[in-house]
């Protein structure tokens, strides 16, 4: 089930490993060129559009829809005309096996 609001996000994520949680807003028409993060990231598009491209393969992201991130994988953000607010949750360490 989808979380409809950025508690439950909050929450679920906690509970898969996810230490830290935040809103993130994000420009119109911004593209981050390729780059890495140095943890896990769990995302969910709550408003706007973006086109992740990561592993050679684009991901044309709406609301409602999410994806994970693996820590240190090369990957480019283009956010569409309205820009985006994504619900982000981050690992900083290790996750447990299985979350």
């Amino acid at each position: 089930m989808k979380p409809e609001t950025f508690e439950q996000f909050a929450a679920a994520a906690n509970a898969d490993g996810y230490d830290e949680t935040l809103v993130r807003e994000w420009a119109p028409s911004l593209s981050t060129g390729t780059h890495t993060h140095p943890f896990d990231a769990r995302l969910l598009v709550a408003r706007g559009s973006l086109i992740l491209t990561m592993d050679g393969r684009a991901i044309d992201l709406k609301p409602g829809d999410g994806c994970e991130i693996a820590r240190n994988l090369p990957h480019s953000e283009d956010y569409g005309p309205a820009g985006a607010t994504l619900w982000v949750g981050r690992a900083n360490g290790a996750r447990p096996e299985g979350a």
